[in-house]
């Protein structure tokens, strides 16, 4: 399942005016979410090797504890985003919330329609990294668990390209230009790009305004700093976009290619594209649609490429901490109850070598022997390593910012790959969602 297709910015338009709406008010219990004998629901999302983890997880809790079981109802992405939607502003939500952290979360508990977990839940969270556990809490306090492996964005890459072209993968950004020059005189493309999706563009800069300026540069841009779109190296950034852009990086006609249907990696998989920059996710997309071209060692994964003079440190990191399970304040407090012990007792050692067989990267510490020794192993260490040693781990930008500005950011990310826009009318336009 493509994890990145989940409560983004078009599921989270009206979550903030709604809340504030309902926060108010108590709402409803939800029809048959919770009762008195402490039965507690969760919606979760159905796909790929997450769905069997989740269901398996479920499963077990219930068996062994048949006063306090958690009724589940699956839902497709799509599906979900716009039922929890509604359902958290009329208060109306299950007792386990499924969420990404960042600004949407955040609004889940200004308006009162999540509870504090932090007294609850220390004993699942002392087995998570620090930097993973950190995307669940609000001003210190915990509000979400994670519930799935850690899904930082890397680059990969298709070897036999590589192997018939005589190049390495690259490792800095003029070696990328490079690559470029080098694949396009090949016919080949040579990065995948699924520019109709907005999102997917979007790690692009988030990687190279961290590579060019570090880590602060989002920061204040996330504090809502004045004119912090301003700093120089968002226009260096910017700019650097563009001329890879000219440079036909991502051949012609990305602007239509969609993620949902896996259109990129597909490129990489059938030889049409030599690179992509995708999530951690996109691993077992690679793995359920092209299993022979994994298995027979031919995708190849890199960390994303240091920019000259830039002052990111090389190992920060994109993408998403992880997907989190939160508590609904509207739940009884026996529902609340049951699914705060299920949460406290999520990681055992079976969940873990579940994310591992299915290509996820853990999100718990000393994960290493369980990844030892798989057929995932290559990826899954990688991935874990990327995690466990980077300096920064940047939540995707449409998750951090809120939903508002998140539609205006999109947009306005598309226009700049389209060659539309310049840099400085972009800056110009983010300046103004600025509050």
């Amino acid at each position: 399942m493509n994890l990145k297709k989940r409560l983004s910015v078009v599921g989270a338009l009206g979550i903030t005016a709604s809340l504030l709406l309902s926060a108010c008010s108590g709402g409803a219990q939800p029809s048959g979410a919770s009762d008195s004998s402490g039965s507690a629901s969760a919606w979760v999302l159905t796909g790929g090797t997450h769905e069997t983890i989740w269901k398996d997880s479920f499963d077990s809790w219930n068996s062994a504890n048949p006063d306090n079981t958690i009724k589940t109802e699956w839902f497709a992405n799509d599906a979900y985003k716009e039922k929890v939607r509604t359902a958290i502003g009329s208060g109306n939500a299950p007792t386990l919330v499924f969420g990404w952290g960042g600004a949407t979360l955040k609004d889940y508990v200004a308006a009162n329609k999540v509870v504090d977990i932090t007294a609850d839940t220390q004993t699942v969270l002392d087995k998570v990294i620090p930097s993973i556990a950190e995307g669940g809490k609000v001003d210190g306090k915990v509000y979400g668990v994670p519930n799935i492996g850690t899904q930082p964005v890397v680059l990969y890459y298709n070897k036999q390209l590589f192997d018939q072209a005589g190049i390495s993968v690259p490792t800095t950004w003029d070696e990328l230009l490079s690559a470029v020059d080098t694949f396009k005189s090949e016919g080949v493309i040579p990065i995948a790009l699924a520019g109709a999706s907005k999102w997917t563009n979007m790690m692009w800069l988030e990687y190279m305004f961290d590579r060019v300026g570090g880590s602060d540069v989002f920061k204040k841009i996330a504090a809502n700093e004045k004119d912090a779109w301003s700093d120089p190296a968002v226009l260096e950034a910017l700019a650097k976009i563009q001329d890879l852009v000219k440079a036909g990086a991502f051949g012609d006609t990305f602007g239509s290619v969609v993620a949902d249907n896996n259109a990129d990696v597909a490129l990489v998989h059938t030889g049409k594209a030599a690179m992509l920059l995708q999530g951690s996710w996109a691993y077992g997309t690679f793995l359920t649609d092209s299993p022979d071209f994994v298995k027979a060692g031919n995708l190849g994964f890199a960390a994303f490429p240091t920019v000259a003079d830039g002052k990111g440190d090389p190992s920060a990191i994109v993408g998403n901490q992880s997907n989190f399970w939160s508590v609904s304040a509207t739940a009884s407090e026996a529902a609340q109850t049951s699914a705060k012990k299920y949460l406290d007792n999520m990681f055992s050692d079976d969940y873990v070598k579940a994310m591992v067989e299915g290509g996820d990267i853990p999100v718990t510490k000393d994960a290493e022997k369980f990844i030892e020794g798989t057929d995932q192993a290559d990826f899954v260490s990688f991935g874990y390593n990327l995690v466990l040693n980077s300096s920064n781990f940047q939540l995707s930008w449409d998750q951090e910012l809120p939903s508002d500005t998140s539609q205006v950011l999109l947009d306005n990310i598309q226009q700049l790959f389209n060659l539309s826009i310049t840099p400085q009318q972009f800056v110009d336009t983010m300046n103004a969602t600025i509050k």
